[in-house]
């Protein structure tokens, strides 16, 4: 058995984690990081499969994501400009394809002043959300009370329209159907990125990579904490008593700390034992959170075949498996590779099928945007997250109707000496890595304030 002491131990070797981490032990405290998994990185993860380099996890960068673009300077990493030249495709309702150019989908004329309506009238209401407080919006509630789907129904009985709209929420950032999360919860999502019109931007939203992939961020700040992050260490018990924290991994390993942050997805809380429990009102809280699901699927070529058609790779439609896809080729790749996601019930019923098929379908989808030749990549990988033990579920944890409102405000507040950070919980970049390192500092700052208070 190994004991250590330290002013405060982390659990969770992801970006909000490894943050709190370094800036804690800038201001002169004492840490210890302890993760589960075999690596740092949390939902940042960029490996090699099958001879090609793949960003398994999260890997874009916007420029709204000033935490993230500052420690990515500050880290010496380099960026590069996704591939975006030429057109994009769209598919309707009736399997068609467009090629077009610029932000709002090719669709019929009345649907496209529906849409720019709508996204108008969102961008409105996101102005008047704080993504730090969206529980104090005047309207709050009701508009916590109606999925968003159900609201998208209010507005307008243009289907198509509805369905664009619902997918740059739904599909694309919450991975849910959009009778399952609130219609405040859509709007703290538009907050976080500064408006419902930088989701629909994808040449914003997406704008950057990372030259040799955005895991490169976890990994430097964890070689600068050294020793203090011990890998293979899932913590299953955190007990408080007045002279502060005592947490205990799997394998023996007991940390005694003045704090403790638990610094990854809150649905994994129920992992872990806690003496006294968590409050009444946390416990009932983190059984209204719970996370999206989607695959990320890679698709790798001798060469980017669709630039030769003139194509950019940017792909939607929320009518096909893989309701979008991207250029995903790497920094200097003569290979192509192209990203797809399939999400929610797509998903469901892909991993009803055998492996074999789940691929031949999504290649199918693939091929509907770019042709045949999509059909036989020489390197194929599905990042499958639900199925990852420390995560379960991408890209984040929301709250079912009416939880926001009702527990919101009290998402990060601290139980005696134990805080709460991570991507999950953020304002501005939630579910996202800028929103994480927000967090990692946030609970960092509060961190070495009490302690000298």
């Amino acid at each position: 058995m190994t004991e250590l002491t330290r002013d405060v131990v982390i659990v969770g070797a992801g970006a909000a984690g490894l943050t709190a981490a370094n800036e804690l032990k800038k201001a002169g405290l004492s840490v210890v990081v302890l993760e589960a998994r075999d690596r740092v990185g949390g939902r940042l993860w960029t490996d090699v499969v099958d001879g090609a380099m793949l960003e398994i996890g999260g890997q874009w960068v916007s420029p709204d994501q000033e935490a993230l673009k500052e420690t990515i300077a500050e880290l010496g990493l380099e960026t590069y400009s996704r591939y975006r030249e030429g057109e994009s495709v769209y598919i309707n309702r009736d399997g068609d394809l467009t090629r077009f150019t610029g932000e709002i989908f090719p669709v019929p004329p009345a649907t496209e002043k529906v849409m720019v309506e709508l996204i108008e009238k969102l961008d409105a209401m996101v102005a008047e959300v704080d993504p730090d407080r969206p529980w104090e919006h005047p309207d709050a509630e009701a508009l916590d009370r109606i999925s968003f789907e159900a609201w998208l129904e209010q507005q307008t009985d243009d289907q198509e329209a509805r369905d664009n709209i619902a997918l740059f929420i739904a599909g694309a950032m919450l991975t849910k159907p959009a009778y399952a999360f609130s219609a405040l919860q859509a709007l703290l999502m538009a907050a976080s990125a500064g408006s419902f019109s930088n989701l629909v931007d994808a040449d914003y939203i997406l704008d950057e990579r990372v030259v040799g992939g955005l895991q490169q961020v976890p990994l430097l700040l964890a070689e600068r904490l050294g020793d203090d992050v011990l890998l293979g260490r899932p913590v299953i018990e955190v007990r408080t008593d007045d002279d502060g924290v005592t947490v205990v991994t799997d394998d023996g390993v007991t940390v005694r700390a003045r704090f403790v942050i638990l610094a990854h997805a809150p649905i994994l809380y129920p992992w872990i034992e806690f003496d006294p429990p968590l409050p009444r009102l946390k416990q009932q809280m983190h059984q209204h959170l719970s996370m999206g699901f989607v695959i990320k699927v890679h698709a790798v070529y001798d060469r980017p075949f669709w630039r030769e058609q003139g194509l950019s790779g940017t792909a939607f439609s929320p009518y096909e498996i893989s309701h979008e896809a991207y250029d995903n080729t790497n920094h200097g790749d003569e290979r192509g590779t192209l990203v797809g996601f399939v999400s929610d019930r797509n998903a469901d019923d892909l991993f009803r099928v055998s492996a074999e098929e789940r691929k031949a379908r999504i290649l199918e989808s693939l091929s509907h945007y770019y042709g045949p030749e999509a059909l036989n990549p020489i390197v194929y990988f599905e990042s499958d997250w639900g199925a990852e033990e420390w995560t379960r579920g991408a890209y984040a944890a929301s709250f079912d109707l009416g939880g926001l409102a009702r527990y919101g405000a009290d998402l990060r507040t601290p139980v005696g000496p134990i805080h709460f950070a991570c991507s999950d919980m953020a304002g501005a970049g939630y579910q996202h890595v800028d929103g994480a390192i927000r967090m990692g500092r946030l609970v960092a700052a509060n961190i070495v304030e009490e302690t000298r208070a």
